[in-house]
């Protein structure tokens, strides 16, 4: 029987693993054809700030060499960009004017860095920090350049400053929120990480709004310039202030899109031939960048290309561990407090570590951990199921291992545990 033709645009890990996912199910339905804008074949993009700190190299984060393509007949047209979906012929159209056509297309597109438009933010030395090529721009410019200014202080940001500051070069970070992390960590832990950080090297300017980007007379920046008129010194400029979904080909080719390409529970588009995964998918109105979402989506989409039809894509709760220069960090739910919370803290600032889980109804809604991490998977699974924890509650803070394999522990145990805080509402701990 010939072969249905199935086309995905976008080599990254979304794809990818939807293609693996796929390849699992049934390895022969499709002849399978992969755009990749960038000159190498699928790799691990969280592991480029290691990369970048010297810690790995660009072979050793490579996902899904050029054999596994081969082994699995997989055509990969790598270096080439998809700049056209012809709906109507059912093929889309290359940068270099090739055309493949397809049977079901699978969108990958993924997101771009967002580029602040401050005057001077297209001279040379400024760049976003998204791929192997801006990982090696970094790495070029730190052995002729001295400083370094990185424009937002979340994951990307920090992983950047910690990068270029190991690779010799002087670092400010600045950005526009009052503290670090401040989608994965309440003000409290992101202090304690700015303090371990400048304890490294590292600078800091939060709050700050950037006015414009100097130039040193032969078009590249040597400067960043404020809004309260303050300049620092820099020949490298990374912008780390957000990413957007790249839904620009879906969008011209007229599928509806809103922050994102808009699909439904089995990642189909408006276009039942075509789906979308990964950052570049609006789901329920939610874009998730994360890698463990992004994955249930490529399960999902795998089982409804493989002609199963019974998988379903109802969203993600989500959780972020991370690990910032050595620090372990992690966060899931609603670890600030919305109204009608309750907190529980535990605090050792000599210590490093930092403790919040945060309580309604007797369910555990969120937790903020800074130091020590070892028990966030079990935080998250409580609060993904929703668990009562009245039994458990005063002793929670300490742990899973406090209730051995899940046993409630009792509360006239000798052990005597550290004293924590108990605010009355989130409110009390602001």
């Amino acid at each position: 029987m010939k072969k249905l033709k199935l086309v995905l645009v976008g080599n990254g890990m979304a794809g990818v693993r939807t293609l693996e996912e796929l390849l699992k199910l049934t390895p022969d339905l499709y002849d399978i054809t992969v755009f990749g804008a960038e000159p190498h074949p699928n790799y691990n993009r969280i592991l480029l700030s290691p990369v970048l700190a010297g810690e790995q190299t660009f072979e050793e984060i490579v996902l899904n060499d050029l054999d596994w393509y081969a082994q699995h007949s997989i055509r990969l047209l790598l270096g080439r960009t998809a700049v056209k979906i012809d709906r109507h012929r059912r093929a889309v159209i290359a940068d270099d004017g090739s055309e493949v056509e397809y049977d079901r297309l699978l969108l990958a597109t993924g997101s771009t860095p967002f580029i602040l438009p401050v005057p001077g933010h297209r001279l040379n030395g400024v760049i976003g920090y998204r791929d192997i090529a801006d990982t090696r721009t970094m790495l070029d410019t730190a052995k002729t350049h001295r400083h370094a200014v990185i424009i937002g202080g979340g994951l990307l940001g920090l992983e950047a400053a910690n990068g270029l500051k190991q690779r010799g070069m002087d670092v400010t970070v600045v950005h526009l929120g009052d503290w670090l992390l401040e989608r994965q960590l309440d003000r409290t832990a992101g202090k304690l990480l700015q303090s371990a950080l400048e304890s490294r090297g590292i600078r800091f300017r939060l709050s700050a709004v950037t006015d414009e980007l100097l130039n040193n007379g032969d078009g590249r920046v040597c400067a960043v310039r404020f809004k309260d008129g303050e300049v620092v010194s820099a020949d490298l400029v990374v912008m780390a202030a957000g990413i957007r979904p790249n839904a620009a080909l879906a969008e011209s080719a007229g599928l509806p899109c809103n922050r994102g390409i808009l699909v439904n529970d089995t990642m189909q588009t408006y276009d039942p031939r075509i789906y979308a995964v990964g950052e570049c998918a609006n789901h329920r109105g939610t874009t998730y960048g994360l890698v463990a979402p992004l994955f249930e989506q490529a399960k999902v989409c795998a089982n409804h290309l493989a002609q199963f039809g019974i998988g379903l894509y109802k969203g993600s709760v989500t959780s972020t561990k991370l690990k910032v220069t050595g620090i372990d960090l992690f966060s899931a739910g609603d670890f600030m407090g919305a109204e009608g919370t309750e907190t529980i803290i535990l605090s050792d600032p000599l210590g490093g570590v930092y403790k919040k889980l945060v309580i309604k109804d007797n369910i555990l809604v969120g937790a903020c951990l800074y130091g020590d991490t070892a028990d966030g998977g079990w935080y998250f699974r409580q609060v993904r199921e929703r668990s009562d924890i009245s039994q458990i509650r005063d002793y929670m803070m300490f742990g899973q291992s406090c209730f051995g394999d899940g046993a409630h522990r009792d509360p006239h145990s000798p052990a005597s545990p550290p004293q924590v805080m108990h605010p009355n509402t989130a409110a009390d701990c602001a």
